[in-house]
């Protein structure tokens, strides 16, 4: 885990694609096993990208052909970004959980904030997006064609 007390800025399409590009592993903590919410629909794209979801939700115990974990920390494997699908209300806490796991992007979906959270992450090296949707952007700057 870094602590260069700032992460760096991602603020570019450009460096958006490099991250995008570069990762191959996503935890979604709210991922739902219902098709019918946001965070299946765009887990279920996200996987079809190519890239391996990981479900976090302590409510399920797999979806997409993939198991569940209850929290971050029970995630086995090193994670490239961390999606996040909860209230903004409930953020902090799996902020902490990116911060102790060494996730290299924290990634607040739409209508999904919390700023002493991302700047509590960004002090430790960790770049956040807020307020975005994750297949949204990826569609508009990197989409796979296959």
């Amino acid at each position: 885990m870094q602590h260069n007390n700032s992460a760096p800025s991602i603020a570019t399409d450009d460096e958006l694609r490099e991250v995008l590009a570069a990762a191959r592993m996503i935890a979604v903590i709210g991922l739902s096993d219902d098709v019918d919410r946001p965070s299946y629909g765009v887990a279920q794209y996200l996987q079809r990208q190519g890239y391996r979801i990981i479900p976090v939700n302590p409510e399920i115990s797999t979806v997409l052909g993939e198991p569940a974990y209850p929290d971050l920390l029970s995630v086995p494997d090193a994670v490239d970004i961390v999606d996040i699908f909860r209230r903004s209300s409930a953020v902090s806490g799996h902020v902490d959980e990116v911060i102790e796991k060494g996730a290299k992007l924290i990634w607040m979906q739409l209508g999904v904030r919390d700023d002493a959270a991302a700047d509590r992450a960004r002090r430790a090296g960790i770049p956040v997006i807020t307020n975005r949707c994750l297949a949204v952007e990826h569609n508009r700057l990197v989409r796979w064609r296959r």
